[in-house]
């Protein structure tokens, strides 16, 4: 799981983890035939989650950390991951914004990398999105592009916020991110915010 993103909930089949250091079976016969299901469906988990983990670390480069795992034993005295988490830098690139595009393309990119994406995967892709499309103004300033003043960046990048917010609300909250992206674009259209405090990127947040 990337991002502003939760670690992902352990599956409910996921037992607690034994006390007491309980070692390998010497014989995996002895399961039940219900604990030899438990294993095999931990076993599902783990690759599911090492291979989720694993597509945002390679994806991200230079700009993930390292993999961390949450892991529960099994009837079998192994060790199986239900969930996990990988730090990514989210912080732009100072004074360059053409480097923050792309370091922001290679973040969205490593969020969206797994087959299934969690919420928090999606709310730092938006993340990263954001502060690309401020890194375009700026760039766009920079080169003396502008040929309407101030007023239409500003309300590009107030539109943008919104947007970003809205999305990445709806989806903590289980609801339709896309519905409530596009109420909040019609609704910034109709306004001209300050971009003075457009947005304030923390310097990593964790894929789950």
């Amino acid at each position: 799981m990337l991002g502003i993103i939760a670690a992902p909930t352990p599956s409910v089949f996921a037992p607690p983890a034994q006390q007491g250091g309980a070692g390998l079976l010497s014989n995996p016969n002895d399961l039940t035939p219900e604990q030899k299901k438990q294993v095999d469906e931990l076993k599902a988990r783990d690759r599911e989650v090492r291979q989720h983990e694993q597509a945002h670390k390679t994806v991200g480069g230079p700009y993930a950390g390292a993999v961390s795992y949450e892991t529960v034993t099994g009837p079998d005295g192994r060790d199986y991951a239900v969930a996990g988490e990988v730090q990514i830098d989210v912080s732009p690139v100072s004074n360059n914004p053409e480097a923050t595009m792309r370091k922001m393309e290679i973040v969205e990119r490593a969020a969206l990398a797994p087959a299934e994406p969690s919420p928090q995967d999606r709310a730092v892709a938006a993340q990263a999105r954001a502060i690309k499309i401020q890194a375009q103004s700026e760039m766009q300033e920079e080169n003396g592009n502008e040929t309407s003043g101030l007023a239409e960046p500003r309300g590009l990048l107030s539109e943008m916020k919104e947007a970003t917010k809205a999305y990445t609300d709806a989806l903590m909250r289980g609801e339709d991110p896309d519905a409530a992206q596009n109420e909040a674009k019609t609704e910034a259209r109709f306004r001209v915010d300050s971009i003075t405090t457009f947005f304030t990127a923390p310097p990593t947040v964790l894929f789950a």
